[in-house]
């Protein structure tokens, strides 16, 4: 089922998870375990990301594949424009198309390892833009984009990254998925200008919980995205308690969702590192106590404004 099509049809928020590709026994294991724990809170779809260079190409559709197979939940594959020609990304996408997969995240990608700069392959595409038209223009996908709550590291200003997030969705994005931040009005802020620069398409938060410091530490840094000074103070308080990391993880994490949801959020993506533990007390928690019913008595309309 289309991605779209789920989120007009649910009654309530809709919930997602990403996983990755995995490269050894022991990741594949980690990945086994991960989807069967998870798959028992019944996501609404979930989401497989593409190596650099389509170095995972294979094994993006093959896990595809297998959680809708296997575990009967839909999901999504992502692609992106990083060393492949154009013609040789709609044989990629013929092999989606043909695999039973209705649903695409279209990505330029980042640079390759060790390179800084982004560079487009010679007979390739340059801008995710382009991909987002070849996917809705010449097949009949969902087709998903990403955006940035902090603004993407390339852009000058706002201003400028949504201009180019609106020509995102013109040329057929159906929803959007934001990258990670920590700081919920990053979201509201974001999602304000976004309606206000004409841009109507769902845009459902990604929220990672942090299981280690250094790790989130890196992460954000090669992603442009911040920690709050407050949370990093905390984290690095714990840091040498790597249970107690995980426990104010789960905990701050749960806290951002509930927050979210109550003020009108369309969902939740979890981006779960291959991990159940984390994301699976979490979610229980967030349908145990259903926030988003909880948003007329905050006083909140679905950006966090006062209500009149």
């Amino acid at each position: 089922m289309r991605i779209d099509q789920i989120l007009a049809a649910k009654d309530g928020p809709v919930f997602s998870f990403e996983f990755f590709p995995p490269k050894t026994e022991e990741g594949e294991r980690n990945l086994q375990r991960a989807l069967s724990e998870l798959s028992e809170l019944e996501p609404d779809f979930t989401s497989v990301t593409y190596g650099a260079g389509g170095s995972t190409r294979d094994r993006t559709v093959e896990i595809v594949k297998s959680i809708r197979g296997d575990y009967g939940i839909e999901a999504m594959a992502h692609l992106s424009c990083v060393g492949t020609t154009t013609d040789q990304l709609r044989e990629i996408i013929d092999e989606i198309r043909d695999s039973g997969i209705d649903n695409v995240l279209a990505l330029r990608g980042d640079p390759p390892r060790g390179e800084t700069e982004w560079r487009p392959t010679p007979g390739g595409l340059e801008y995710s833009t382009q991909l987002i038209e070849l996917l809705s223009g010449d097949y009949d996908f969902a087709v998903g984009a990403a955006c940035f709550p902090e603004v993407h590291p390339e852009a000058p200003d706002l201003g400028s990254d949504l201009r180019f997030l609106s020509e995102k969705v013109t040329r057929g994005a159906d929803f959007l998925i934001t990258q990670l931040f920590f700081d919920n009005r990053l979201y509201f802020d974001f999602v304000r200008e976004a309606r206000a620069a004409g841009i109507e398409a769902p845009i459902i938060p990604g929220i990672i919980p942090v299981t280690n410091v250094e790790q989130i530490k890196r992460f954000t840094s090669m992603c442009g995205a911040s920690i709050p000074a407050g949370l990093l103070e905390q984290l690095e308080l714990r840091a040498e308690d790597p249970a107690a990391v995980v426990e104010f993880g789960v905990a701050y994490a749960t806290a951002q969702c509930s927050d979210l949801l109550a003020r009108g959020a369309p969902g939740i993506h979890f981006y779960t590192l291959n991990k159940s533990p984390s994301t699976r007390a979490i979610l229980s928690a967030l349908k145990l106590l259903r926030p988003w019913e909880q948003d007329a008595a905050a006083g909140s309309d679905a950006l966090g404004a006062p209500a009149a």
